[in-house]
């Protein structure tokens, strides 16, 4: 198991690069009291989680829970017990986060009526200047795109120079309810031969071999899977290497019951045989399920 312990400078970006380490299968836990962390990484080591990444947000807004001292001694002891703790530190320059949290409205965790912005700042360089001094990355948010913050993280997440794994999600769907919002490639396959009107074939599901042969075994099916397999092959290497790590496939038909489903299932079987990590799901196949128990099915 591995902890990288998340703190740094309100503003600078620990809540974008916390979204970060979750997008590559870290288990985060933001805000962490420091009094807790070292109960947290035992429970952990014992845990069958995931994903072998632990990102423990730490900073001032625990308050009066918070000393930067005692924080960087227990990371010292942690290492002498045998836990693998790195921390990774995030900071930006006093302009750009007064900048920041002018567009932003926030307040500093360290502001109030007495405490101007400005000072609040300088206040928290100096807490957490023992947590600098012994960082393993320091990263400065200054001048950062978002894309660059993700690069930096995921060259400190993955181990010798091996990928983050792209999850890939192969959903199947009826277009008669609409399009999956959260899909990234829609594919339409209306076009396919159609089980529905095939007696016997009507009331079963693309999970059923009877309909599964009947959709995969038309020549048309066989270019089409020929034709998308080798375009997929060809794009999910430069997603992963534009820093993408969740990806969905989207396959519609009309109603989601029938070549969708068959083909999501095939879609999925394919990338798994390439090592992908792939999940196939059905959106619309249990509400068709149903309506053909109920009798209200229609003509498609």
């Amino acid at each position: 198991m591995r902890f990288l312990l998340l703190t740094g400078l309100s503003g600078a970006g620990k809540t974008l690069a916390t979204r970060y380490l979750e997008d590559m299968g870290a288990f985060c836990v933001d805000n962490l009291p420091p009094m807790m962390m070292f109960k947290f990484m035992e429970i952990c080591q014992t845990t069958a989680l995931p994903n072998s990444v632990v990102a423990l947000a730490v900073d001032v807004r625990s308050g009066e829970f918070f000393d930067a001292d005692a924080v960087s001694t227990l990371i010292g002891e942690a290492c002498k017990l045998g836990y693998q703790i790195e921390t990774v530190f995030i900071e930006a320059s006093d302009d750009v986060l007064m900048s920041r949290y002018k567009e932003t409205r926030r307040d500093h965790p360290l502001a109030n009526a007495q405490v101007s912005l400005m000072e609040a700042i300088q206040q928290e360089r100096d807490r957490l200047q023992p947590l600098r001094e012994i960082a393993n990355y320091v990263i400065d948010t200054s001048v950062l795109k978002p894309k660059q913050l993700q690069k930096k993280l995921q060259n400190i997440v993955k181990a010798d120079g091996e990928n983050i794994p792209l999850r890939i999600e192969v959903m199947s769907f009826g277009f008669k309810r609409g399009l999956p919002r959260q899909a990234d490639l829609v594919y339409d396959v209306r076009f396919l031969p159609n089980p529905f009107y095939i007696e016997g074939l009507g009331c079963q599901t693309g999970l059923d071999e009877d309909v599964r042969k009947f959709v995969m075994e038309h020549p048309v099916t066989e270019q089409f899977m020929s034709k998308v397999t080798d375009l997929l092959e060809f794009l999910l290497p430069h997603y992963q290497e534009e820093g993408k790590h969740r990806l969905m496939i989207a396959i519609g038909c009309t109603g989601g019951q029938h070549r969708s489903v068959a083909i999501a299932e095939a879609i999925a079987q394919h990338l798994s045989s390439k090592k992908y990590e792939v999940a196939a799901s059905h959106r619309d196949l249990e509400i068709e399920q149903a309506r053909w128990k109920n009798g209200t099915v229609t003509d498609e």
